[in-house]
């Protein structure tokens, strides 16, 4: 393969070059010793012709731990619930007497690489990597070299341990407890955005379908923005079939809101005509809707917690076992709209 020549070589140029996997490269730095002799010589070599030389930091003996982990999001703690997610984690460290370092960083790759830098001046011992909304996410290399786990997010190629929420299950479960209610007619107000939470649901919404003998409906199925407007929009178009739904499960709770609105002014009440069931539990809308909205949880607390457990028991590993990919259950929070 022709050599790139890059100014700043980095683990995909050495991966890229020596045909190999980041993976592999990772495993290699770090001395695991399951990787074949021709396959460690042909990424030594690389390294050595790109000048890549793996960051000194990453490199440390027990004896040199710092006691502090990084924590890099893109939006989490400036937004109204997901930051439980940065509490998990940093409630977790503080019980095992470490330090969170905390990044926002407004998904700006150059305040990005300048955090990751900061950190690791400051010799953190791993890097927590968490995004807004479950999604995959393409890292810095700079994750395949130091122990790492992805929170809300995932890499395609499953490189990196990861933990998100159980999309499919809680859907489910949401869209079960409508048709054990006795609801037969489930409207699903889904999201328009090509996200892993948009098919997941769907997922999920025609499975306890047919585990319940309910027969699938492509008629109650909408797909608009996940915020109020496209959750009136959407629910508006429901109730207007020739047969209705007497039950709506919603993407978000910020959908169901819109929801609500188009049932008010239809003059129908929740929940005596109409179920509505939403999803997150983002608390500065579901406890203040009127009635309280039914919906799923988003475990972030959870997944915050499980990320920094995570890192802490692999602090050691050498890469010599399949990374982690968790999913945490979504509890079902139970109010007054089902």
């Amino acid at each position: 393969m022709k050599n790139p020549n890059p100014s700043n070589p980095t683990i995909s140029d050495v991966a890229r070059l020596a045909d190999v996997s980041r993976t592999t490269v990772s495993l290699v730095i770090k001395g695991n010793p399951g990787i074949p002799a021709e396959t460690k010589e042909r990424v030594m070599a690389a390294m050595s012709q790109l000048g890549y030389r793996p960051n000194p930091l990453t490199q440390r003996s027990s004896a040199q731990r710092s006691g502090a982990f990084g924590f890099v999001s893109d939006e989490i703690v400036t937004t109204p619930y997901a930051g439980k997610i940065f509490e998990g984690a940093q409630d977790t460290a503080w019980k095992e007497g470490k330090i969170l370092l905390l990044a926002n960083t407004k998904n700006d790759p150059q305040l990005q690489a300048a955090a990751l830098d900061m950190m690791m001046e400051r010799q953190v011992e791993g890097i927590i990597y968490a995004t807004y909304y479950h999604r995959p996410v393409t890292p810095p290399d700079l994750l395949w070299e130091i122990p790492s786990v992805l929170l809300d997010c995932f890499v395609p190629d499953r490189s990196l341990p990861s933990v998100v929420p159980d999309e499919v299950a809680a859907a489910h479960k949401a869209t079960s407890v409508l048709l054990e209610k006795g609801h037969k007619r489930v409207g699903f107000l889904n999201n328009q955005d090509p996200i892993p939470a948009t098919s997941a649901r769907m997922e999920g919404y025609q499975a306890a379908l047919a585990a319940h003998g309910i027969p699938f409906d492509p008629a109650l199925v909408t797909s608009d923005s996940s915020d109020p407007d496209g959750g009136l929009r959407s629910a508006q178009t429901l109730m207007q079939l020739p047969d209705p739904p007497t039950a709506l499960f919603c993407f978000n709770d910020r959908m169901a809101m819109g929801a609500y609105y188009a049932l008010r002014d239809l003059g129908l009440r929740i929940p005596e005509d109409v179920a509505v069931m939403g999803f997150d539990n983002q608390e500065t809308v579901a406890a203040h809707l009127n009635p309280g909205l039914s919906t799923m949880e988003l475990p972030h607390y959870e997944m915050g917690k499980w990320a920094f457990n995570y890192l802490l028991e692999h602090i050691n590993d050498k890469g010599d076992t399949q990374p982690v990919q968790h999913i945490i259950e979504c509890p079902y929070i139970d109010r007054s709209s089902v």
